[in-house]
C-alpha cells in the first residue's frame, strides 16, 4: 500500500463515501479508512433498518417478519457499498482504527500513512445520560435494538425526539405497550409546536403513553433480564420489559488523536468553519462528527463540499444548511426545511397555514391529520415583490417527507414565492397543497390569508 496519499478520508459512512467519491471524480485515488463495514450507522443501525421496520409495522406484519425485513434490507444495501465496488470506482479501502500522529500523518493499526489533505467523517454514537443506575440495565439504543429476536411486551423510550418517536410508534404497531418519557414540554421539541401537537394526538390515538415534562431520576433493573424500573420526578415509577435510550447523539471523536493534529472540538464535536475546514490546515470534517446536521443527505453534501474546497487554492463552497430538508418518519410524517415561524419573526416573515383537512387528496385518502406551513420573507431590495422568498416550511402529513422538497427547492434556488402558486399541480395530488398554501401570500383562499410570523412565546 502506498504510504503517501493525495487525500485520506477517515470514516466510511455517508459523509465519508460522498467525500471519497467526489475525490475520485476529481481524478484522485483517495484512501477510505473505515472501522467496520462501509455504510456506517445509516446502513447498519440507522436509516435503513429503522425505516424498514417502520414500513413493516405499518403493513401490520409480525415482529419476526419485520426484523427479517430489516436484516434483508440492510444486506441488500450493504452489498452496494462493499470494498470491491469502491475499488472499481477508484477508491482504495483500508479497514482499521485511525489515529493522528500529526497534522499530516495517521496511524491505522500500525500502518503509518501521510497526506496533505484529510476529511474526517467518523459520525456519532448514541448519547447516554448520566442517570443513576442506568449502567446496571441492559438498555437498548439504535445500535442494538434491531438485534432483538423477540418483541418485548413493554418498551419504555427515553427521549421524545425523532429516533424515540419513530421507534415508539413502530413498536406500538408491532404489539408492544410503549411509554415515551421526554423531559421537555413536548414531543419533537425542535419542530413547530403544531407539529408536536399532531404527533402527540396520533400517539394518544394509538395507545402510546406519553410523559412530557418528566425527568428520569434513577433506574434499576427489573425482575427479568433487560427489564427496568424507571423512577421519575414525583416518585412515579415506570416498569418496562426493555428500555430504549434515545436522547441524542455525541460525536465519535474520541481516540482519533485530534490534539496531535491541532483539530479543536466543542462539546466533543469537531469545530469547522462555513467551508467545513477544521482548525488544522489541510483537515476538513463532515457529517455527524461536526454536530451541524445529523442527516445522511446532509453528510453526503458536506463530503462533496469539503473535497471541492480541499482541492481549491482558496475555499469557495460553503455549506448552507438552510435549504437542506429533514423528515421524522412517524405517521403522519413531519417534513421540515429552513426556519420555523418563531425564527422568521425577526426576519419580517409571513406565514401561510393550511390544514390537511382542506386538501382534497387527504380527504380522499381518509387521513387529514396535519398541516402545511410555508414561511416567506422579504428580499433585500425587492422586499415582498412576487411574494418574497421562502424562508422555511413544515409539512405534517401522510406524505410530509415527500412534500417538503418543493419548498427545499424554492429555498435552494431563491425563487419567488409566487412561482409555487403559479405552478400547475395535478389534481388530486398531495403536492397540490403546496400551491394552495403559497396562494395565500397573494389573496384570500377559502377564508385563509398569509399573516405575520409570530415571535416565540415567552414562558
Amino acid at each position: 500500500m502506498e504510504r503517501e496519499r493525495d487525500l485520506i478520508v477517515i470514516g466510511g459512512g455517508p459523509g465519508g463515501m460522498g467525500a471519497a467519491r467526489a475525490a475520485a471524480r476529481a481524478g484522485l485515488r483517495p484512501l477510505l479508512v473505515q472501522f467496520g463495514g462501509i455504510g456506517g450507522d445509516c446502513t447498519f443501525t440507522g436509516c435503513v433498518p429503522s425505516k424498514t421496520l417502520i414500513e413493516a409495522a405499518a403493513r401490520g406484519e409480525s415482529f419476526a417478519a419485520a426484523i427479517a425485513a430489516t436484516r434483508r434490507a440492510v444486506g441488500i444495501i450493504a452489498a452496494r457499498e462493499d470494498d470491491d465496488i469502491f475499488r472499481r470506482e477508484g477508491i482504495d479501502v483500508l479497514h482499521g482504527r485511525a489515529t493522528f500522529r500529526s497534522t499530516h500523518e495517521i496511524d491505522v493499526d500500525g500502518i503509518i500513512l501521510r497526506s496533505r489533505r484529510f476529511v474526517l467523517a467518523t459520525g456519532a454514537v448514541p448519547a447516554i445520560p448520566p442517570i443513576a443506575g442506568l449502567d446496571d440495565i441492559e438498555y437498548l439504543t439504535n445500535e442494538n435494538i434491531f438485534e432483538l429476536d423477540k418483541l418485548p411486551a413493554s418498551l419504555a423510550v427515553l427521549g421524545g425526539g425523532p429516533v424515540g418517536c419513530e421507534l415508539a410508534q413502530a413498536f406500538r404497531r408491532l404489539g408492544a405497550e410503549v411509554t415515551v418519557i421526554e423531559e421537555l414540554d413536548r414531543l419533537l421539541p425542535k419542530e413547530e409546536p403544531e407539529a408536536s401537537t399532531v404527533i402527540a394526538d396520533a400517539f394518544r390515538a394509538e395507545g402510546i403513553d406519553t410523559r412530557v415534562r418528566q425527568q428520569m431520576t434513577r433506574a434499576e433493573p427489573g425482575e427479568s433480564k433487560g427489564s427496568a424500573r424507571l423512577h421519575l420526578e414525583g416518585a412515579e415509577v415506570v416498569a418496562a420489559e426493555r428500555l430504549l435510550v434515545a436522547v441524542g447523539r455525541r460525536a465519535a471523536s474520541q481516540g482519533l488523536g485530534l490534539d496531535a493534529a491541532g483539530v479543536a472540538t466543542r462539546g466533543g464535536f469537531v469545530r469547522v468553519d462555513s467551508h467545513l475546514q477544521t482548525t488544522a490546515e489541510g483537515i476538513w470534517a463532515v457529517g455527524d462528527v461536526t454536530g451541524l446536521m445529523p442527516f445522511t443527505h446532509a453528510a453526503d453534501e458536506m463530503g462533496r463540499i469539503a473535497v471541492a474546497n480541499a482541492l481549491s487554492r482558496r475555499p469557495r463552497r460553503r455549506f448552507q444548511p438552510s435549504a437542506i430538508p429533514w423528515v421524522t418518519f412517524t405517521a403522519p410524517e413531519v417534513g421540515r426545511v429552513g426556519m420555523t415561524e418563531a425564527e422568521a419573526a425577526d426576519h419580517g416573515g409571513r406565514v401561510a397555514y393550511l390544514p390537511m383537512s382542506e386538501v382534497d387528496r387527504a380527504v380522499a385518502a381518509g387521513d387529514t391529520r396535519g398541516f402545511i406551513k410555508l414561511i416567506a420573507g422579504p428580499r433585500l431590495v425587492l422586499r415582498n415583490t412576487g411574494g418574497g422568498r421562502i424562508l422555511g416550511a413544515t409539512v405534517v402529513a401522510a406524505r410530509g417527507g415527500e412534500l417538503i422538497h418543493e419548498a427545499a427547492l424554492a429555498i435552494q434556488t431563491r425563487m419567488f414565492t409566487g412561482r409555487l402558486a403559479q405552478a400547475v399541480h395535478a389534481y388530486p395530488t398531495w403536492s397540490m397543497a403546496i400551491r394552495q398554501a403559497a396562494a395565500q401570500f397573494f389573496m384570500e383562499i377559502e377564508g385563509r390569508r398569509a399573516r405575520p410570523a409570530a415571535p416565540p412565546r415567552r414562558i
